[in-house]
């Protein structure tokens, strides 16, 4: 009498491993889908983040070194940034930025997304308009923190899903 020995998968095994990655498939793909644009999105969003912290971080440096309007200041890095009324000017601010890859610079201070779906993903340093206005942060829909609607960052973040 010999033993036969059975080795391999069986069709329904196999039938049944396939349904059952489908389905986890189907419930996986829809959720990831969004990823991309909210990755642009946030990608946006730290920017923001990164010239408010150049702003702050420019500006008490330039309180306590009690700087002049126009002079300039060397911040951590290296670089020397120009001021106006305490905060840097707009040629000046992303030189104290770091991680600005995947975006392009127009006009010195407009930081557009590159690969969004339209041309309005974009955030925009405005300097300090004199001593008693700290510098504002403008994107397509309107100017962050001013009187004109939409004022908010949660505004800012509804928009830029829209269009990033």
């Amino acid at each position: 009498m010999s033993k036969s020995i059975q080795r391999g998968f069986t069709l329904i095994e196999l039938v049944v491993v396939i349904v059952i990655l489908g389905i986890l498939a189907a419930f996986a793909v829809p959720r990831f889908m969004g990823l991309e644009n909210e990755a642009r999105v946030a990608t946006v969003h730290s920017l923001l983040g990164s010239m408010k912290g150049t702003a702050a971080m420019a500006h008490g440096m330039c309180m306590a070194q009690g700087c002049a309007n126009g002079a300039s200041i060397t911040v951590p890095g290296g670089q020397p940034l120009t001021m106006r009324y305490g905060y840097p000017d707009n040629a000046s601010i992303m030189k104290g930025m770091e991680g600005l890859e995947g975006f392009t610079i127009s006009n010195t201070r407009r930081f557009n997304r590159s690969g969004a779906r339209s041309t309005n993903c974009w955030i925009q340093y405005n300097q300090a308009a004199n001593a008693n206005t700290p510098p504002t942060y403008q994107y397509a829909q309107g100017v962050i923190g001013a009187g004109t609607p939409p004022k908010t960052e949660a505004e800012m973040l509804a928009y830029l899903r829209t269009v990033c």
